[in-house]
């Protein structure tokens, strides 16, 4: 049980390596291949020579000085390692979790460990949707891949998707993301590629989400939308994302809608639900100017006893304001002329 504990705590752990500075190991592995270059070619000269006794010492020169030049010397360049700014490498040692180097700088390490980035060939293209590099058949002059985990903060802006929100309305959504990687070992390992593990986690939560929520709100303040309450969904969305990739030793430093809309297929019928809804609201706030308006022409007629008007002639008047006020267009009067009776 406590071996399975260890294996376990590897993987949650990060060991920060403190390597040795490389400049020295470098001097002194060049004067190494320096060393067994001339070596061996001085033992090759000492054994070819005729009737020379130092035969046997040449051609033991010759061997030590090939080791050194030409085995010991570049296994021990293998253990040079450059680390730049926010960047950091993942070594492991015979499949082992070896250490991770952070700190920016020229080490020296065991030359027998490997780098390792399992999203080393994913690429993120210009929306930043993340894509596998095809794989390409390496060659003596192939570039290297670069195996350096980065620690900078990244954005992530994933394909815009159809989603019903919460009344069932497919909508379009876009949303990006600002990311950094903060625990090497758990992206390394406890994922298989952990670019392509946050845009689907990405993709999961904004469904989660949009389905809570409403597009907008039917005339109702209290009521949150996607439309309304955009700071509220991105906090949320923040946090859902960064619950999902914790695991994979990902921090989610900020997530928004970049893209808010209703799909194809019912953008028209909406637009007319809003054109209507505006129409009924403007209705109305003219209407009830209207009424006050003719209340207040009423009030005064009768404080300053201008005329005297039985019921009939009062909604006779309050009629032909109603139209006057609430009209489209501008009224044409008609001048009566004549006895009002």
């Amino acid at each position: 049980m406590s071996v399975v504990a260890n294996k376990e705590r590897i993987h949650e752990e990060e060991i920060l390596l403190k390597a040795k500075s490389g400049m020295a190991v470098l001097f002194a592995n060049l004067l190494l291949l320096l060393a067994g270059c001339g070596a061996f070619a001085y033992g090759i000269v000492l054994s070819v020579r005729e009737n020379n006794p130092e035969v046997v010492f040449g051609a033991a020169l010759a061997v030590a000085g090939g080791l050194a030049g030409f085995a010991i010397s570049p296994i021990l360049f293998a253990g040079l390692k450059v680390v730049k700014p926010n960047t950091a490498l993942v070594l492991t040692l015979f499949g082992r979790y070896y250490g991770t180097l952070k700190t920016e700088g020229f080490y020296f390490v065991n030359p027998f460990v490997t780098a390792v980035n399992p999203a080393a060939s994913t690429t993120e293209t210009a929306t930043g949707t993340m894509k596998k590099q095809p794989e390409i058949v390496k060659t003596s002059f192939s570039r290297p891949v670069n195996r350096a985990i980065s620690l900078k903060a990244m954005t992530l802006s994933n394909d815009q998707q159809k989603i019903n929100d919460q009344m069932g309305n497919p909508i379009i959504i876009g949303i990006v993301v600002v990311w950094r990687v903060v625990n090497t070992a758990k992206a390394v390992f406890n994922v298989d590629n952990y670019k392509e593990f946050l845009s689907i986690q990405c993709d999961s939560a904004l469904r989660n989400i949009v389905r809570l929520y409403p597009y907008d709100t039917a005339g109702t303040d209290n009521e949150k939308s996607l439309r309304g309450s955009s700071q509220e969904i991105a906090e949320r969305l923040k946090a859902e994302i960064q619950l999902k990739v914790e695991t994979a030793g990902l921090e989610v430093l900020e997530a928004r809608i970049t893209h808010l809309s209703y799909a194809q297929e019912i953008a028209a019928a909406m637009l007319q639900r809003q054109q209507a809804s505006a129409i009924i609201d403007a209705r109305q706030m003219i209407v009830e100017g209207a009424v006050g308006m003719v209340e207040m022409a009423l009030k005064k007629l009768g404080e300053n006893n201008i005329c005297a008007l039985d019921d009939e002639r009062k909604a006779a008047m309050v009629s032909n304001l109603l139209v006057v006020l609430c009209g489209n267009k501008d009224a044409q009067p008609i001048v009566n002329s004549g006895s009002l009776y």
